[in-house]
């Protein structure tokens, strides 16, 4: 037996020849699918592979997105009676497939319109990637927030959907006019994170208003990143859960950054779409089929603590910010930025002739300081992101400040 694999225009052509010293020879053609119109493979996350090579060797980190985590400890020690007993008596077994029940309820205070049962606990990044594969289909057009963290365009673009960015303009702010001309026939969601990562922007509430309207008139659905919500630093600014406002909307939240437990890796959607809560049930049981039971407690426990974490965290990050930005002003220079409104992140610009990323790789050679260069969000400017969320924030801006010294 022979056989000659022929690969042609969207085809693979198998050739198969068989002969024997009594049996004529015999031709069979098989005609296939390439593998690749049915799937594109996922390209490498370039911001998690760059955190893996430096997040635990650098001595100093000031890229980080997450507030200063707190360690168990710490959220043990602001434990009810309640929540006390339930991780004492806590039984290491298979839990809730959407959730515990009693986390769920304790999540759904955070919104106005969701209950316990428009609610899947899960991993955050998990919640990305079910939700793109339950809602998005080959052929469809997304329009998303850019720059972004990379799964939220990427996992579109492996099902096959095309994407179109929507990015700040020159002052950083995200004008709607330039979104709502992206859309097609064929767009199916538009995805939006506020506040932003890595710009630290938000929009009003008004303009989120003018996104729903446009979304609803076009039956688009609208997915949204709210990892960095309750980190507002003027509370005035805190837009409504889109999963609150507007019936196709699912709304992204989690423990990682504004209640500072990313080792907790647990987070949830919501919406008011019951359909789409069935399946990403469903899609869930080829994932992690169930959330991990000590980290659903641990965040109960942060949750009915929120107003202390929150409060915690926006005290860090203010007195960051205010550090930073006599920072900025001393190196005016070299440093442009529009200042953040939210979270514990900001994207300035780097005004200088040198290659970017190796200015970073040089950076953390010689002063052991990981800054994130804008090349892993592939955003072609000279920018890179700042995390305002920690405690040794002023030592690690002092390694920077000393290199750029020396680099002057």
């Amino acid at each position: 037996m022979y056989s000659i694999i022929y690969i042609m225009s969207s085809y693979i052509y198998i050739i198969f020849f068989k002969s024997t010293s009594n049996v004529k020879t015999r031709l069979c053609i098989f005609r296939c699918n390439k593998i690749t119109d049915t799937y594109m493979k996922i390209q490498p996350f370039k911001l998690e592979r760059y955190f893996a090579k430096y997040e635990f060797s650098a001595p100093y980190l000031l890229s980080c997105s997450d507030c200063e985590p707190l360690s168990q400890q710490e959220l043990l020690a602001m434990a009810n009676i309640e929540s006390k007993k339930l991780w004492d008596e806590l039984v290491l077994s298979y839990t809730h497939s959407q959730g515990n029940p009693i986390l769920r309820e304790e999540i759904s205070k955070l919104y106005t319109g969701i209950e316990a049962d428009d609610l899947v606990v899960l991993a955050p990044e998990e919640g990305i990637f079910i939700t793109l594969n339950v809602l998005i289909n080959k052929g469809d057009h997304v329009i998303t927030t850019f720059p972004a963290y990379q799964s939220l365009y990427e996992i579109a673009k492996s099902i096959g959907a095309s994407i179109s960015n929507w990015e700040p303009n020159t002052k950083g702010n995200f004008d709607l006019e330039e979104l709502f001309i992206l859309a097609k026939d064929s767009t199916k969601i538009i995805i939006i994170n506020f506040p932003h990562n890595p710009t630290g922007e938000t929009i009003s509430k008004e303009q989120l208003q003018q996104i729903i309207e446009f979304a609803r008139k076009r039956d688009i659905i609208i997915f949204s990143d709210e990892m960095y919500r309750l980190l507002e630093y003027d509370s005035a600014d805190r837009l409504a859960a889109v999963s609150d406002i507007y019936d196709k909307g699912i709304s992204l939240g989690g423990m990682s950054k504004s209640f500072a437990l990313p080792g907790l890796r647990l987070g949830w959607l919501g919406t008011q779409n019951k359909s789409w809560i069935n399946k990403i049930i469903e899609f869930k049981d080829y994932t992690t089929i169930c959330p991990p039971a000590p980290s659903e407690i641990l965040a109960l426990i942060a949750l009915r603590n929120k107003e202390q974490i929150l409060n915690r965290n926006l005290r860090i990050i203010k007195s960051n910010l205010v550090i930073l930005e006599a920072f900025i002003n001393r190196h005016s220079t070299i440093f442009k930025w529009n200042k953040p409104k939210a979270g514990p992140i900001t994207f300035p610009e780097l005004m200088i002739q040198q290659d970017l990323d190796k200015f970073c790789k040089d950076l953390v050679d010689k002063k052991g300081l990981m800054l994130l260069p804008s090349s892993v969000y592939d955003y072609p400017h000279k920018k890179v992101r700042i995390g305002l969320g920690r405690k040794n924030f002023e030592k690690a801006l002092t390694k920077l400040d000393e290199y750029l010294t020396d680099f002057s």
